[in-house]
């Protein structure tokens, strides 16, 4: 990122900020969960799935599997099926399994507190990580990367990537640090309640009407 480029996306952040914080003043994570390893299996299950879906899957899943000790004990095909209509389920299975099995033998069924420490859980990238410590404990290490997250960006000329993990050193770079947690959750909003990802005019959103380009612009990255 050159020097002016950043310069003009600080100052973009800095106008964008104000609109965002006054339209979602209480923006904040969607997933229903009772406690931080179900807040963990929430976000597993979030990948490419609503959390409207999640959130009838784990009403059921967490009465089902009430302690860690259940997944543990878990048998892998049947909890599979159990989260079926999430997707990609083996893939997730395998991984809320295998962290609870991390979890109870590395740190002694309680969930890590540092990002270090989370990615050494199965199926445990940053996004998922940056999402479950700043909900769990406050701790903000980084800038969570969702779908909403990463179109917006590239739309409002944030970034110059498609790559998530890129996408979030770009945006640490232009968004002060004690707005990393809030501004995660201000795009999620912004893109579920003003600009979805399916083609319509943005010309008169309240974010375009500071960054013109934005109307025109679909991102293909």
């Amino acid at each position: 990122m050159t020097p002016g480029k950043l310069r003009a996306r600080k100052e973009r952040i800095g106008k964008m900020t104000p609109i965002l914080q006054k339209l979602f003043p209480d923006a904040k994570i969607v997933l229903n969960y009772g406690n931080n390893w179900e807040l963990l299996v929430a976000v597993i299950l979030s990948a490419q799935c609503t959390d409207k879906k999640v959130n009838e899957v784990t009403k059921g899943l967490f009465r089902k599997y009430p302690t860690l000790d259940d997944y543990v004990r878990a048998d892998l095909k049947l909890f599979s099926e159990d989260i079926k209509s999430t997707g990609f389920f083996n893939n997730k299975a395998k991984s809320i399994l295998g962290a609870a099995k991390a979890l109870k033998e590395k740190y002694g069924g309680e969930l890590p507190r540092t990002m270090a420490e989370m990615l050494t859980l199965p199926g445990v990238a940053r996004k998922t990580a940056n999402v479950v410590l700043g909900n769990a404990y406050g701790v903000v290490e980084g800038i969570a990367v969702d779908t909403h997250v990463r179109r917006l960006s590239l739309k409002f000329d944030l970034t110059d990537s498609g790559d998530p993990a890129k996408i979030e050193q770009d945006l640490m770079q232009i968004v002060p640090q004690e707005l990393w947690f809030k501004w995660t959750y201000w795009l999620i909003e912004y893109g579920r309640q003003i600009c979805p990802a399916r083609p319509h005019d943005c010309a008169n959103h309240p974010l375009t009407k500071i960054y013109r380009p934005a109307a025109a612009i679909w991102p293909k990255k």
